[in-house]
């Protein structure tokens, strides 16, 4: 039986698990461009922005303004640690005076492939 650094064992289910796990980073490693890509259609995503967002939000990624409240889409798009992932959260959770649409996950991905569309070149 294996022991940790102190020294106690490591039950045989924990030594299966934690290789299951490292084969399972080490097996992702070498997907991680795939796993980013956007899988949602931008111009979709652009329909549900119009429907949705534009009462409150600039959405064509001409305004570009960080300061503006609420943010110009162009902006949201432009900030460095903008991932899909990190989109896909933020249109999931509760935020400010938003309000709480309840998006399929297919307008989600379209959203998100929309915003990330506006990036600046």
């Amino acid at each position: 039986m294996r022991e940790t650094r102190t020294g106690r064992p490591i039950p045989q289910t924990a030594a299966v698990a934690r290789a299951g796990l490292a084969g399972l980073a080490f097996a992702l490693m070498g997907t991680g461009g795939a796993i980013a890509q956007v899988a949602g259609d931008a111009q979709a995503g652009r329909a549900v922005a119009t429907a949705l967002c534009l009462p409150c939000h600039a959405i064509d990624g001409a305004s570009r303004n960080p300061t503006r409240v609420p943010p110009d889409l162009g902006a949201v798009a432009d900030m460095p640690s903008q991932t899909a992932l990190s989109l896909r959260v933020f249109l999931q959770t509760p935020h400010g005076n938003m309000p709480r649409y309840q998006l399929t996950a297919t307008e989600t991905d379209d959203v998100i492939a929309y915003v990330l569309s506006l990036r600046a070149r």
